[in-house]
């Protein structure tokens, strides 16, 4: 679906490139025929494309590392036309500051808002869950992909206060599309590199769009 005259992912890779953390984007998708057209889009942006398992996100990720190696990972959903490059940034030094396994701004209770969530793992990390998915998988058939977090395990989160865990700025409903290309429609075209500020100060003059759909946006 289109946000300003381009895909959808289109606009959120637009938006991610601007970080000064990242030193590389990669699209992880998965083998699914259906996904075809959706690599042919990303590469015509020239950004790497890795493909794995349509069941096994951890396993997709991990052969991402394999194929395009980095020392952590920063995983950003593709729901998330409105990501804030700066709020990536935030949460990538916070995880090198305090040297974290993992590092999330969702945490409950202290949540950015659906949609700006970024979780950034070091690269042994995700080895480490990715094969104890595995593990798990061959061991009990239909567990849970997502595996415990190994013992010894650090975590940290970026926390928001106060909590936005319940505004919602993700895309996955034609509500939630209809509410971010409305926000694309009235601020991309002035400010190509609109803030999540920018976001906030719209939605306060428009109370249409505060709770479009019957969701809290702001």
């Amino acid at each position: 679906m289109p946000l300003a005259r381009a895909p959808l992912i289109v606009r959120q890779i637009e938006r991610m490139a601007r970080s000064r953390r990242v030193d590389r984007l990669v699209v992880s998708t998965t083998t699914d025929p259906a996904d075809d057209v959706l690599e042919a889009v990303v590469r015509r942006e020239a950004i790497a494309v890795h493909r794995g398992p349509p069941q096994d996100e951890l396993a997709r990720l991990a052969g991402a590392l394999e194929a395009y190696p980095a020392d952590h990972v920063a995983r950003v959903g593709d729901d998330s036309p409105l990501i804030d490059p700066e709020l990536i940034d935030a949460t990538l030094d916070l995880h090198l500051a305090e040297n974290a396994d993992h590092t999330t701004n969702r945490s409950p209770g202290a949540a950015w808002p659906a949609g700006q969530g970024v979780d950034v793992i070091t690269a042994d990390g995700l080895r480490r869950l990715a094969a104890e998915s595995a593990a798990l998988r061959l061991r009990d058939g239909d567990a849970d992909p997502a595996p415990p977090a190994p013992d010894r395990w650090s975590s940290l989160a970026l926390l928001a206060q106060p909590d936005q865990g319940e505004v919602r700025w993700a895309v996955e409903s034609p509500a939630d599309y209809a509410f971010v290309a409305a926000v694309y429609d009235a601020l991309y075209p002035a400010n190509r590199a609109f803030t999540s500020d920018d976001v906030r100060r719209l939605l306060e003059t428009r109370p249409d769009l505060a709770t479009f759909g019957g969701v809290r946006r702001l």
